[in-house]
């Protein structure tokens, strides 16, 4: 059974109306268990909403979309999948701990069992001894691994992440993306990964998907074989630079005629949504 299938998915917001946009138009793609695949093209190219309407958070105008042999709405009732965006989004009021108790809270799992799994998952993030502290009282980076401790927490087995390393400095960023390898290696998760830079996807990706200007469509699939194991030496690889310049060629294939390509798309930084 395959994760995750989209078939001939197109969205048009204000479909209908003077100003429609036509976000995606007649995507299709297979996601097998356990491969972690990465959306990447540029600005307002629908990537995001790709990964919105895995998640049931929109409709699609037409097309299907199945999760794990489920609707997406019947995946989304029955939370198989954990979601992290670019902001942790975690709730100040509440510690480390009872951010990441919070699906279990709504999966009515038992006090001790809560407790038990937020541990686990805390020690699995390497954020143990801050338990009992505050959001606040934690740098970006250690955020965002609550943030995935807590979309881990009910074992789901589809990981959907967009940017979630964006608002990072580059050393935080690659830390999270080695930490981010190892919590799924670790855990069998299946991940689809929203990204402006290259080299990110290159490095976490066993596939990167090239989607076009608006309306998004897929343009190109590059396969990535850099092996299980990835680390600093990794990115200094020919094969990681080969990679990256595919991965380049093919956003470049696709740019509109006349207008720049986004930085991060030559650069690897990060840019907005």
């Amino acid at each position: 059974m395959n994760a995750v299938e989209v078939r001939s998915l197109t969205k048009v917001f204000n479909a209908g109306r003077p100003n429609s946009v036509e976000a995606l138009v007649e995507v299709d793609l297979t996601i097998e268990p356990g491969e972690f695949v990465s959306l990447i093209g540029p600005s307002g190219c629908g990537k995001s909403t790709q990964l919105r309407l895995i998640a049931n958070l929109v409709e699609p105008t037409s097309g299907e979309v199945l999760v794990n042999g489920k609707s997406a709405r019947q995946a989304r009732l029955d939370q198989d999948y954990g979601m992290a965006f670019q902001q942790a989004g975690l709730f100040d009021w509440r510690t480390v701990t009872k951010n990441v108790e919070l699906p279990l809270e709504l999966k009515r799992w038992s006090t001790t069992e809560r407790r038990d799994r937020a541990q686990e998952m805390l020690d699995l993030v390497k954020l143990s001894e801050f338990a009992d502290h505050f959001p606040w009282q934690l740098s970006g980076g250690m955020q965002q691994r609550v943030a995935i401790a807590r979309a881990l927490a009910a074992r789901p087995p589809l990981l959907l992440m967009d940017e979630p390393f964006g608002a990072l400095d580059e050393m935080t960023r690659e830390h999270m993306q080695a930490e981010l390898l190892r919590i799924c290696g670790e855990t069998s998760t299946t991940v689809v990964f929203v990204t402006h830079s290259i080299p990110e996807a290159v490095y976490l990706s066993t596939r990167v998907v090239v989607m076009s200007p608006r309306p998004g469509r897929i343009t190109d699939v590059v396969d990535v074989d850099l092996g299980p194991h990835r680390d600093v030496e990794t990115r200094e690889a020919d094969a990681f630079f080969k990679k990256v310049t595919e991965v380049r060629e093919a956003l470049r294939g696709i740019a509109t005629p006349g207008v720049e390509p986004d930085i991060e798309q030559v650069t690897g930084e990060a840019g907005e949504g």
